[in-house]
């Protein structure tokens, strides 16, 4: 009876989980196994909850998928427009911040697999790379082309394409975080520490070419 009992107990506590916690064993799992081969009770299972909780807010695995790819993205995004909007230094730092805090929030740690994932899987779930395009890569673009047309603006950067730019400046973040999520496990590199920074130093000098010191 103890243990009946303790068991109801859990599983009403657990009834309550946030979403946040389901998204959590989501991500592992679809970073594990695989968008195809993970299941919705395998999800379920992983967050310590009964399926039928997990469809009080997922009513699919695409649905499940799509608050993966934006649950870390949508703050993080609000606070990029808000500095951008209010900042008041150089726009070779804020270049420099926004791509550190791009790198942190959506290409370290278990993030960071979902690219991989998107690529390897493109071809049968079409929708799920829409998604993470339109989640991650389309709103990252954006904000750089918006950094990089303020530094023109303010005669920090010199005249480029900013559509262009900005996927230029996008591409090694992402060639980056597919590296740390397949060959990069085992196989010697440089440290992502000094990859963003030279990075950086490449990207920043050549926005900063004919221009005049800051």
């Amino acid at each position: 009876m103890a243990g009946e009992f303790l068991g109801k107990t859990v599983r009403r506590r657990r009834k309550d989980a946030r979403p946040s916690e389901l998204t959590a064993a989501a991500l592992q799992l679809f970073i594990e196994k695989g968008y195809a081969a993970t299941r919705l009770d395998d999800v379920a299972a992983r967050a310590g909850v009964v399926k039928g909780t997990l469809y009080l807010y997922f009513d699919s695995k695409e649905a499940l998928f799509n608050a993966v790819v934006r649950e870390g993205l949508v703050p993080a995004l609000s606070e990029w427009k808000e500095r951008l909007a209010n900042y008041a230094g150089s726009s070779p730092d804020l270049l420099r911040e926004v791509v550190l805090d791009f790198w942190r929030v959506v290409g370290s740690g278990q993030a960071g697999g979902l690219l991989k994932l998107v690529l390897s899987e493109a071809g049968n779930f079409s929708d799920c790379a829409h998604i993470y395009h339109d989640a991650v890569i389309a709103q990252g673009i954006d904000l750089l082309r918006a950094v990089v047309a303020r530094g023109m603006a303010r005669g920090e950067f010199r005249a480029v394409d900013t559509g262009a730019v900005a996927h230029i400046v996008m591409a090694p973040l992402l060639m980056r975080m597919i590296w740390e999520h397949s060959l990069g496990r085992g196989v010697p590199g440089v440290p992502t520490k000094r990859y963003l920074a030279e990075y950086l130093e490449l990207t920043l000098s050549g926005l900063r070419s004919g221009c005049s010191p800051n």
